[in-house]
């Protein structure tokens, strides 16, 4: 086996970048590890300056064509490589499995073929794609979205595939060449995106994949004026570094940041669907920018919800994501750990309780925590901690739940459970984010906006609103006379 191949869960994985349809090593090479049991999966290419620039240059020169292939044939395309995923369900599911740690169960039913869903709606959305004309004094009025060139697109670990192909199937479709940066924490499954895509017959160039630092690698890539688009989901200090970086080419950015979502759990509403609720704040092993880690409860009916949410909480049961039976598995990286274990430490000798964990279990897990007594401008409640950490408060009416609701400075989601509809309605038109959920969690459907308020984001993207970020929107106004002048 080559010594850029890497083996992960049975299948083999190239470590180096993939430029202008080739694969390219760097000098140096950083480790990838495995949040399972800590071992290494690969050492993979380490970008820098040198492999952003031909990245970018690849992607320049790829344009032109992919510009111009018809719709009909790119959405083709995407197609394929929907199909290429769906072929490859389980071995992508099992290396990024083992790559960032979350359930292979979810990988296998949920997560790969949404992988598959990506290509397959913007595929059909670019098909489909019309303003429809209107006239403005017997003129008229053409609306069209023309490709805007290179995209660049960093993406986070936590759901590293689906995250990526979320941006990459639409920038693709709208006639865009892409250069995808994936986390070093969990880059595998980018590398098999690509050997996908030329499988489904994407020119070379069209599609970019380099690997390396943020620190190395990001800011040549962002501060590239060739670039036409960025889109980043990740932390709000690196989007901010990201957008000092595109500021002086005036490019474009579509950011989706950190969260710090409520749950609004009012008197009426079912309690048993409301503890379900919040248990699946614990997903991903709490890694999940849209989780409502702030439970906030109506006081009448907080010291029974409580009761039960620790109950539930305490029987999840954490170990070997590639288990059936596993609830929760292991948290990313050392790191991170240790930054979940950092906050709820704090929390605690700030006067917090935990009603359960509050502890680190072996290896990379944190045990499921619930903290109560805290305060709201506490730093538990205040900033995002990105583990399966939850805290839990209590309000006395409607205006004081809405209040410490929107009492950060973050606006990416909300969930609020009520048994009644018209509160659900005022309630989630006073609320402060970018999708709000009222008696359920984590629906979400391409054909809607999705983006934060706040520092939670800028933009938005899904839909014809992935067009209109990743096209130049173009208005072309005829006047009703004038050609027969020309013959």
């Amino acid at each position: 086996m080559s010594a850029h191949l890497t083996t992960v869960a049975g299948v083999a994985v190239d470590t180096r970048h993939f430029i202008g349809g080739e694969r390219v090593a760097s000098a140096e090479t950083f480790t990838d590890l495995s949040p399972i049991d800590g071992n290494t999966l690969a050492e993979v290419s380490r970008g820098t300056a040198a492999e952003a620039a031909a990245a970018v240059a690849a992607a320049k020169a790829a344009f032109p064509g992919w510009a111009a292939t018809p719709r009909a044939e790119r959405a083709r395309i995407l197609r394929g490589i929907a199909d290429g995923v769906d072929k490859r369900v389980e071995e992508l599911a099992a290396v990024e499995t083992a790559d960032n740690g979350a359930l292979l169960r979810s990988h296998r039913r949920g997560v790969m073929p949404r992988v598959a869903h990506n290509f397959r709606f913007f595929a059909d959305r670019l098909v489909g794609l019309d303003h429809g004309d209107f006239t403005t004094r017997g003129h008229t009025n053409h609306v069209s979205w023309d490709p805007a060139g290179p995209c660049v697109l960093i993406t986070p670990w936590n759901a590293p595939l689906m995250l990526a192909t979320w941006k990459v199937a639409p920038a693709l479709a709208a006639g865009n060449t892409v250069v995808l940066k994936p986390a070093e924490w969990s880059p595998l499954t980018a590398s098999l995106l690509a050997d996908i895509a030329t499988g489904a017959g994407l020119p070379a160039g069209v599609l970019n994949v380099v690997q390396g630092h943020g620190s190395e690698i990001g800011e040549a890539l962002t501060s590239h004026p060739d670039v036409r688009r960025i889109s980043f989901t990740g932390s709000v200090p690196t989007a901010r570094r990201i957008a000092a970086s595109a500021a002086a080419n005036l490019t474009p950015l579509s950011l989706e940041l950190g969260g710090k979502s409520p749950l609004l759990v009012f008197a009426d509403a079912d309690l048993d669907l409301a503890v379900d609720l919040a248990v699946e704040q614990y997903d991903n092993a709490g890694q999940v920018c849209l989780a409502a880690t702030r439970i906030l409860v109506e006081a009448s009916v907080a010291e029974e919800f409580t009761r039960r949410l620790g109950e539930k909480a305490a029987g999840l049961e954490q170990g070997d994501p590639r288990h059936e039976t596993t609830d929760i598995g292991p948290n990313i990286h050392p790191r991170q750990l240790e930054r979940i274990d950092g906050f709820v430490r704090r929390a605690l000798a700030a006067g917090a309780r935990a009603v359960v964990g509050g502890h680190r279990g072996e290896g990379q897990y944190y045990a499921p925590t619930l903290l109560t007594d805290v305060a709201q401008d506490s730093e538990i409640v205040q900033e995002e901690v990105f583990g399966p950490v939850l805290t839990l408060q209590t309000f006395t009416d409607e205006d004081e739940a809405v209040r410490l609701a929107n009492d950060t400075r973050f606006g990416l989601a909300a969930t609020v459970a009520t048994g009644d509809a018209e509160r659900a309605a005022r309630v989630a038109a006073r609320l402060v984010a970018g999708t709000v959920w009222v008696n359920c969690f984590f629906v979400r459907d391409l054909r809607a906006p999705f983006g934060g308020s706040r520092h939670s984001g800028v933009g938005r993207e899904g839909g014809t609103w992935s067009f209109d970020f990743y096209c130049d929107v173009k208005n072309t106004v005829t006047a009703p006379k004038g050609f027969e002048d020309h013959g």
